[in-house]
C-alpha cells in the first residue's frame, strides 16, 4: 500500500517525544468580569466584520442606569445618576441628573429631571430645571417645562410648552379674557 509510509510513524514518534521532553503549556483561563450595563451594550452593538451590524443612532452613555429595549416596567422610578431607557415604562419617573429617552422607548408618565433627552415615544408630562431636547424621532403628547428647549426638525410635540427659570408644582394658572389681556397689555384697567 502506498498510503502508509514506514517513515511517517518515525515522525510521529519523533515529534511525540519532543513534545514529552518539553514542559506542557496550559491556556489561561480567567473568571468572566462583568461589565457595567453601559459597556455590555457597547459589545452587543459593534461586530468586527461589519456583517449585519445596525449603526448605532444614538450611543450609549457611560450612564448610571439602563433600562433595555426589553424591559417593561410599571410603578415609580427613582434615578440618583445619568439614566438611560429603552424600554417600556408606565408610571413616574423622577432623576435628579440627566435622563436619556432612547428610540426604541415608549414611556407613559409623568417625568421630572435635571435634563431630559428625547428620541421615543413619550405620554406624559416633562419637567426639567435644565433643559428639555426633543430629539428628530422623538414623538411627545403632553406638557413640558424647562428654561432651555431644543426642538429637532422632525419631532412631533403635542401639548404645551412654558419656559420658566425653574419649574415649580405650586403654580397656578389663571386665564384672562383676551379683553382683559389686552388692556393690562397696555396699562390700562379693563372695562
Amino acid at each position: 500500500m502506498s498510503l502508509f509510509n514506514s517513515k511517517e510513524p518515525e515522525k510521529n514518534a519523533k515529534s511525540q517525544a519532543a513534545s514529552a521532553s518539553s514542559p506542557q503549556v496550559q491556556p489561561v483561563h480567567s473568571a468572566p468580569v462583568p461589565l457595567p450595563a453601559a459597556a455590555a451594550v457597547e459589545s452587543k452593538q459593534s461586530n468586527t466584520n461589519g456583517v449585519g451590524a445596525k449603526p448605532a443612532t444614538m450611543p450609549v452613555s457611560n450612564s448610571g442606569a439602563y433600562l433595555d429595549a426589553g424591559s417593561r416596567i410599571s410603578g415609580k422610578l427613582n434615578f440618583e445618576t445619568p439614566a438611560r431607557i429603552d424600554g417600556h415604562v408606565e408610571g413616574e419617573i423622577n432623576a435628579k441628573d440627566s435622563l436619556t429617552i432612547g428610540e426604541s422607548a415608549v414611556v407613559a408618565a409623568q417625568i421630572k429631571a435635571d435634563s431630559v433627552i428625547v428620541a421615543g415615544k413619550v405620554s406624559g408630562d416633562i419637567v426639567a430645571a435644565h433643559r428639555i431636547e426633543i430629539r428628530p424621532s422623538a414623538k411627545v403628547l403632553g406638557n413640558i417645562t424647562a428654561p432651555t428647549l431644543v426642538i429637532n426638525e422632525g419631532a412631533l410635540f403635542e401639548g404645551h410648552c412654558a419656559m420658566q427659570p425653574e419649574a415649580h408644582d405650586d403654580r397656578k394658572v389663571t386665564v384672562f379674557p383676551k379683553e382683559e389681556r389686552l388692556a393690562q397689555a397696555a396699562g390700562q384697567k379693563p372695562a
